[in-house]
C-alpha cells in the first residue's frame, strides 16, 4: 500500500504569490491570485495559499524547513510559532475511506492530492481563526467582568476601536480565505473528486468549526455593541457636566456684573 504524507503549515499572515512564482522555476499546475500548486516529482507537491499556508505532499521533515526557509522572503508578517497539521493519503484499490489520520483512496494523481492538500489547508487555517477569535472572546470577558464589578468600563474609545478593528480585519480575512462553501471547480465535473471534496469537509468538521467561529464573531459583536452603548452615554453624561459648569459660571459672572 503506497502512502503520501501531507504537511500544512501556517507560516505567516499572507503569502507574496506573485514573488515566489517568480522565485520558483518551475510551470504551476494551479496558479491564481489565491494560490499556487508545483509538482517536484514522484508524488511530490507543494501548494501556496495567500492566506500563509503551505502544505506539502511527499517531503521529508528537511526538505520542508529548506523549502520555507528558501520562500521565506516572501512572507508577510511571518509567525514565530507555525500552525501545523499532518495528514496521509494510501493507496488501495476500489476503497475510499475517511480514518483518523489518513485517507484511503483507489488512486493518487495530481487532481487527488490537491483536493486532500486544499481542504486540510483549509483545516489549518480555521484552526488559526478559532485561536484568534478565542483570544478576541477572552479579553472581551475581561471587559465585561470589570464592568460588572466596578460599574464602569475599563476600555477608552480609542481602544475600543482598534479592538473593533482587529474584529471586523479578522471577519474580513476568514470570508476572503474560506471556501468550505465553494467547491474547487475540478471536482464539477468529477464524481470521484467531489466525493473526495466532500468527505474531507465532513472528517476535517470544516462547516462545524467555520460556524464556532461565525458564532464566537457574533458574541464579540454583540458585546461591543453594547459597549459602544456605555462608552456613547458616558460621553454623554461629561458633556452634560461641561455644559451644566458653563451655565453656572455665566450665570455666577451675570450676579457678579450686577452687584
Amino acid at each position: 500500500m503506497k502512502t503520501i504524507k501531507l504537511t500544512a503549515l501556517l507560516v505567516a499572515n499572507q503569502l507574496d504569490l506573485k514573488g515566489i512564482k517568480t522565485f520558483v522555476d518551475l510551470k504551476t499546475l494551479a496558479d491564481s491570485s489565491s494560490e499556487l500548486l508545483y509538482s517536484y516529482g514522484g508524488d511530490k507537491y507543494q501548494y501556496y495559499f495567500n492566506y500563509g499556508v503551505i502544505v506539502f505532499a511527499g517531503h521529508s521533515e528537511e526538505e520542508i524547513k529548506v523549502a520555507v526557509k528558501a520562500v521565506g522572503p516572501h512572507l508577510k508578517n511571518p509567525n514565530d510559532q507555525w500552525l501545523r497539521d499532518d495528514h496521509e493519503i494510501s493507496v488501495k484499490e476500489g476503497e475510499l475511506e475517511f480514518e483518523f489520520d489518513q485517507l484511503i483512496v483507489d488512486h493518487f494523481d495530481e487532481k487527488v492530492c490537491r483536493i486532500a492538500m486544499f481542504n486540510l489547508a483549509q483545516s489549518v487555517a480555521l484552526d488559526c481563526y478559532n485561536q484568534i477569535t478565542e483570544n478576541l472572546l477572552t479579553e472581551i470577558r475581561g471587559f465585561a467582568s470589570n464592568l460588572e464589578a466596578s460599574g464602569r468600563l475599563s476600555m477608552s474609545r480609542k481602544n475600543m476601536l482598534k479592538f473593533i478593528g482587529r474584529a471586523l480585519n479578522t471577519q474580513n480575512d476568514i470570508a476572503d480565505n474560506i471556501y468550505i462553501f465553494d467547491a474547487p471547480e475540478l471536482v464539477w465535473d468529477d464524481k470521484y473528486l467531489d466525493n473526495l471534496h466532500i468527505g474531507l469537509m465532513k472528517h476535517f468538521d470544516l462547516r462545524v468549526r467555520f460556524s464556532e467561529v461565525e458564532y464566537t464573531l457574533r458574541i464579540i459583536e454583540s458585546n461591543l455593541s453594547v459597549f459602544r452603548e456605555v462608552s456613547t452615554q458616558r460621553e454623554s453624561s461629561i458633556l452634560e457636566r461641561i455644559i451644566v459648569v458653563l451655565i453656572l459660571v455665566e450665570v455666577l459672572n451675570l450676579i457678579i456684573s450686577k452687584l
